[in-house]
C-alpha cells in the first residue's frame, strides 16, 4: 500500500482579517502626543513667548525684573543713592516716614507694608515707633543697590507712586515687618495705638 499524503484541514480566512486580527486591534494602545516629537518644540516655544507676553502686558517690565533678580539677584539691583531725612527744602533722594521716600524727585509709596504715622501721630507710641521705622528704612536704602517694583497700580490716589523696593529678590517691606516696624498691607491703616 501507498501511503497518500494528507495535507492539514486550514480554515478559510474571512473577509476583514479573522478573529486573531480583531483581537490585536483591540489590543493595541491609543497613541500618545508627546511634546516633543517633531514640530512640537516651536509649538511649546511660542506657548512660552505668549505667556512671557501676557506677563509684561499685565504687570509691566519692572516685575520681571524683580522675578529676574529672584533667579540672579547680584544683576538685578541697580539703583542707588545717598538718602537723608527729608526737610522743608527740596525733595530728591530722602525719607519722609518709614514706608514713604523720595528717590530722583519722585515720591514713592512702598507698597506692600503700612508704617506708623508721623504726621500726625495718634499717640506717643506710635510717634516712636514710626521715627524708628523712618531711621530702619534710611539706613535700609543707603546699605546699597536696589530695584523697584510695579505692582498691580501705578500710583495711589496721593499721587505717589507705589512700587516694592527689594535687595537680592528679598523686600526690604519684609525686613521692617520681621523687626516689628511694619505690617504687610492690606488695603486699610489700622492704629499702632495700645
Amino acid at each position: 500500500m501507498a501511503q497518500n499524503s494528507v495535507t492539514p484541514f486550514r480554515r478559510p480566512r474571512k473577509a476583514g482579517g479573522g478573529r486573531r486580527q480583531e483581537i490585536r486591534a483591540k489590543r493595541k494602545r491609543p497613541r500618545v502626543a508627546y511634546p516633543l516629537r517633531r514640530g512640537r518644540p516651536i509649538a511649546i516655544v511660542g506657548l512660552a513667548i505668549i505667556a512671557v507676553a501676557g506677563f509684561l502686558s499685565a504687570y509691566g517690565t519692572s516685575n520681571l525684573t524683580s522675578l529676574l533678580a529672584f533667579a540672579n539677584p547680584s544683576t538685578a539691583d541697580s539703583l542707588s543713592a545717598s538718602f537723608s531725612i527729608c526737610g522743608d527744602s527740596r525733595h530728591i533722594n530722602c525719607v519722609v516716614d518709614g514706608d514713604t521716600f523720595w528717590f530722583e524727585g519722585e515720591k514713592i509709596r512702598i507698597a506692600d507694608i503700612d508704617t506708623p504715622e508721623l504726621s500726625p501721630p495718634r499717640c506717643e507710641a506710635e510717634r516712636r515707633k514710626g521715627e524708628a521705622a523712618k531711621a530702619r528704612l534710611l539706613a535700609l536704602l543707603n546699605a546699597g543697590t536696589f530695584s523697584l517694583s510695579t505692582g498691580v497700580r501705578d500710583e495711589d490716589k496721593y499721587g505717589r507712586k507705589l512700587r516694592t523696593v527689594t535687595r537680592a529678590g528679598r523686600s526690604l517691606g519684609s525686613t521692617l515687618i520681621h523687626e516689628g516696624l511694619a505690617r504687610s498691607w492690606d488695603g486699610e491703616r489700622h492704629g499702632w495705638c495700645d
